[in-house]
């Protein structure tokens, strides 16, 4: 029997100690001047603000580098879990501060695994850098993205050059003045499989033709890299841009995605811990009918079951996570999925009872348990929404060759 261990190792335990540092000593710290900047400069603006590049200053400086990609860092992605974990109780400033932020991380990934050596030198290595920021863009508004080979989004081979038409949206990063390269997933061949239609190119976002529209707002929060809604018009680029192979884009995305899933699920457990922790200090301080909140059964239920909620998907996600890197992306699909629909759900519920503990307050922008609402709930439904993984799962479910005792009662 494979024995799953999920004990940090050293190298791990030597980095949360000091990520857990950087977080406290730097990053809490800077929330509020982040806040600040944002709030002066409006909800159009995404202009990052200076504090960011100062923390990740400090945190090339400390190590805190890159992280998230095994190549760099030497992690696994089990050693990399209660790490990002960290970084997701400061979710704004703490991924990008240590150079762990989507979408740049996939970017990174699917350049990592796919450019060539010409295209990782010019794109992949500034943004290893943290000099640039990137987009990815796939989804679109008028199909239904969550099945990719809906995309209509056309890529012509015209001589020398792709030709892109198509419009997409929730393009996270694309507002950022610093993002200056788009990754665009669409059609190079309707008449292949239909696994085999889509390929990925590479666009720099200044390509004439490309137009970005707007920053889509998530529950009237604008994020400061933006998810953009951007019109491709004639956008010309040279075939070397291409991703892989033509026919390729599928297997890509696949190849992107599952990493990406399960390290947005590692923030989620840490943006439910720091939610838990408001909840238990609002209970233990906050008096009602003559007794705080902690003297009332139903707050601590709601204590108790974020609690045994946490804990759970954390097992669940250092499965997962353990699985990817004993054997592959591939085999760990249906842990990936299962994490996927799990962790945010259980982030919204966590977050949803610190918002009824805190009453008023926690509906409003003088804690932050609203706007980490926003995020998880989005989560719900981006990288694959919930229906979609849940219908993998039971579908596998369904399929699965009975076992003895499951033969031996039906």
């Amino acid at each position: 029997m494979t024995v799953m261990d999920f004990a940090m190792s050293a190298k791990a335990s030597d980095y949360h100690k000091r990520l857990s540092e950087f977080i406290t000593d730097y990053v809490f710290p800077a929330e509020a001047e982040y806040d600040k900047y944002r709030e002066e400069a409006g909800p159009h603006d995404h202009t990052v603000p200076p504090v960011i590049e100062e923390l990740k200053i400090k945190a090339k400086a400390a190590g805190l580098w890159n992280l998230f990609l095994p190549a760099e860092s030497g992690l696994t992605n089990l050693d990399y879990a209660p790490l990002a974990e960290l970084t997701g109780w400061s979710l704004e400033i703490a991924p990008e501060a240590i150079n762990c932020a989507a979408p740049d991380t996939g970017n990174m990934e699917t350049l990592h695994l796919f450019a060539t050596e010409e295209q990782r030198k010019q794109w992949l290595e500034p943004l290893l850098a943290g000099e640039i920021r990137s987009g990815f863009s796939m989804t679109e508004p008028a199909v239904a993205s969550s099945d990719a080979r809906n995309i209509e989004t056309s890529i012509v081979r015209d001589g020398g050059d792709y030709v892109i038409n198509g419009r997409k949206w929730w393009t996270s990063g694309a507002s950022d003045p610093r993002c200056k390269i788009l990754i665009v997933m669409g059609r190079t061949n309707p008449e292949a499989a239909s696994h085999q239609q889509q390929s990925m190119v590479l666009v720099p976002i200044d390509t004439p033709g490309v137009t970005v529209v707007r920053s889509t707002s998530v529950f009237g929060y604008q994020d400061q890299p933006g998810h953009c809604e951007i019109i491709y018009d004639n956008v010309r680029v040279p075939v070397t841009n291409l991703l892989g192979e033509e026919g390729s884009g599928f297997a890509i995305a696949q190849a992107r995605l599952g990493p990406g899933r399960i390290h947005h699920c590692m923030r989620a457990l840490g943006g439910a811990e720091r939610a838990l922790a408001l909840m238990v200090n609002r209970a233990n301080t906050r008096i009602a009918f003559g007794r705080p909140l902690a003297d009332q059964g139903m707050v601590q239920n709601a204590i108790a079951k974020s609690r045994n909620e946490i804990d759970q998907a954390r097992l669940l996600c250092e499965k997962a996570a353990w699985t990817i890197d004993q054997h592959g992306n591939k085999a760990a699909h249906l842990l990936v999925s299962q994490i996927k629909a799990v962790a945010p759900q259980m982030a919204c519920n966590v977050i949803d009872r610190a918002i009824q503990v805190h009453g008023a307050a926690g509906v409003s922008e003088d804690t932050v348990l609203a706007r980490m609402y926003s995020w998880q709930r989005a989560m719900r439904i981006f990288d694959g929404p919930d229906e979609v993984h849940l219908r993998s799962i039971a579908r596998a479910e369904l399929g699965r060759e009975k076992s003895v005792f499951a033969a031996a009662v039906t």
